[in-house]
């Protein structure tokens, strides 16, 4: 055993996003584990509702005490440093919290889109409850006959701009490509759904937005698109807790570990979610990832505290869903390693899937609180192979280390 046994072992959870509420349900099933969750909201976040919520169909949120186990306790705070030398958390509150083992999960944010002129100043992005409660302040200002302009092509951003045209709104998407994650059928599907909303679409790889103002945006061209409001959704970002806190982290600021989400630091310190940098090769920013490294990550806290060797990760990808208004959507099929396959799922069976995945994710996380260890996940074998990739294409190991922050 481990100086730390199960009868005295404290866990810190920071984040009770989905990586950190199922981590926190994982660990409260072995007796003797006392988890402190931190989270600075008093309600959960679904983030993959948050385009619903700003244009007021959804609230996006769901209280804790329908997801969290018994064994949890939720401190609504945030975490200002983590003191690794004393194994402490400092709060924002001035609260200090003594842990054994840190589970850092806290999440991501949207990409600070600083380097275009005026975007910080007037664009909205919808990554997170603030801002996405901002937006929908906003809309509530806009007269539903202005032009409103939704950067960027990603899944959010074809959410977004969806619902916004569905509620009546005149909306054009700006980007490079529409769903470019996603296979051809898939992409094509998608923007039949979007052109039958009424969403103008303008795509290309040269299309850039070089400026965003109170009234209108411009691009690299030169040319200038009305918008009574610019809805920014390109980029992500992560908290940057760890580095602040002296921890190394990747160039996003995501926390570097080993493959069993052990911080390359320190033994007592595993990372889950989008904050998560495994050997400098990070999974896709998603919920689909986040869960399943919430469990591992708690699976090696586990392993530790018995004395045992922890497992590296092993998870697969099976798709990706995008809801394209209430009515609509599509559902693509992906190959372990997340590459599109040919098939997909779209139209109305399509919003179907993609809210029925919506609703079980909540499902999962309360069964986890009230069975630790019934959340299962998909596996395989692509783990080696993206590993192996990422060194012909830079040497990840030791140089991804070197050259993150500290």
């Amino acid at each position: 055993m481990t100086e730390t046994t199960a009868q005295n072992t404290r866990v810190v959870v920071i984040g009770g996003g989905y990586a950190g509420v199922l981590a926190a349900n994982r660990l409260q099933g072995t007796p003797g584990v006392a988890v402190t969750l931190v989270n600075p909201r008093p309600e959960f976040v679904e983030r993959i509702r948050l385009h619903q919520l700003a244009v007021g169909n959804h609230d996006a949120t769901a209280a804790y005490d329908t997801l969290l186990g018994p064994g949890v306790r939720l401190l609504v705070d945030g975490a200002d440093h983590i003191d690794a030398d004393i194994r402490q958390v400092q709060m924002i509150s001035g609260e200090v919290l003594d842990y054994d083992y840190l589970v850092y999960a806290v999440g991501s944010t949207a990409g600070v889109p600083g380097s275009v002129p005026g975007a910080a100043e007037f664009a909205y992005p919808l990554s997170e409850l603030e801002q996405a409660q901002r937006l929908r302040a906003r809309l509530q200002d806009v007269p539903m006959s202005a032009p409103v302009v939704v950067v960027g092509g990603g899944l959010t951003g074809i959410e977004a701009a969806a619902e916004l045209a569905e509620a009546g709104r005149q909306v054009t998407l700006v980007t490079d490509v529409v769903g470019a994650s996603v296979g051809a059928g898939a992409r094509r599907s998608i923007v039949k759904a979007l052109t039958k909303l009424g969403v103008s679409i303008i795509d290309g790889p040269e299309i850039l937005v070089s400026g965003v103002e109170a009234d209108a945006i411009t691009l690299a061209d030169g040319n200038r698109l009305p918008s009574a409001l610019t809805v920014w959704t390109t980029g992500f970002g992560v908290p940057g807790l760890a580095a602040a806190s002296g921890l190394r982290t990747d160039e996003l600021g995501r926390l570097l570990t080993d493959e069993t989400l052990t911080s390359i630091d320190d033994a007592r310190i595993v990372a889950a979610g989008d904050a998560a940098s495994p050997s400098g090769v990070p999974l896709r920013m998603s919920c689909q990832s986040a869960g399943p490294l919430g469990v591992q990550a708690a699976n090696t806290v586990l392993a530790r505290i018995a004395g045992a060797e922890p497992e590296v990760i092993n998870q697969a990808f099976a798709g990706q869903c995008v809801s394209v208004g209430r009515n609509a959507g599509t559902v693509q099929l992906c190959h372990s390693d997340d590459s599109p396959r040919r098939i997909f799922i779209g139209g109305r069976t399509g919003a179907f899937v993609k809210e029925q995945v919506c609703r079980a994710t909540l499902t999962f996380l309360r069964k986890e609180g009230v069975k630790p260890g019934s959340y299962f996940w998909f596996k395989g074998d692509n783990r080696a192979r993206q590993l192996a990739e990422a060194q012909l294409e830079t040497p990840v190991g030791a140089d991804a280390r070197s050259k993150g922050n500290r």
